[in-house]
């Protein structure tokens, strides 16, 4: 396990080293087919104050909606900033973790010496992680974590408002 790289244990209660963190940004993405409409949420909390944003995209993958909300979470920090990021995407916490390095060295490839999909995506991304510091925790989506049920709610909705 990474220095950047944590599991929430309790998962339902949201215990555990995440629950301390000076910034907290909650991240989920929805999408209805895959391919298909998808929309990505972020909820970002700093103490007291909340800033929940949400967007969709006509055509995408459910991957791509994770690192986009991912992505826009990110974006709204105005300074580098102690960030535990809660998603339940595998893909994103081991992708950033783990993943990212290796295609780096490896020219944008996959062991399989294939391209990375989503590369733009994890570009920006990995662009955005380096000026903060992140812990990326996981937890199992749809088990009544309050937040990561409010993101789900939230990148649905935004499927629901899509103006495709």
């Amino acid at each position: 396990m990474s220095d950047r790289d944590n599991t929430s244990a309790d998962a339902s209660a949201g215990a555990g080293v995440c629950a301390n963190a000076r910034v907290e940004i909650f991240t989920d993405g929805a999408c209805r087919g895959n391919p298909g409409p998808g929309g990505w949420a972020a909820l970002l909390r700093y103490g007291d104050t909340e800033k929940l944003v949400n967007g969709a995209s006509a055509q995408t993958t459910n991957n791509r909606m994770e690192l986009q909300a991912a992505i826009e979470g990110l974006k709204l920090l105005k300074r580098s900033s102690r960030v535990v990021l809660t998603t339940d995407s595998e893909y994103l916490r081991k992708g950033i973790n783990t993943w990212v390095a290796k295609w780096k060295r490896n020219g944008w490839r996959t062991a399989q010496k294939k391209p990375v999909k989503n590369r733009d995506l994890w570009e920006v991304l990995d662009e955005l992680a380096v000026d903060h510091e992140i812990e990326w925790c996981w937890v199992k989506g749809h088990s009544g974590h309050p937040e990561n049920e409010r993101v789900d709610q939230a990148a649905n909705d935004a499927i629901d408002g899509g103006d495709f």
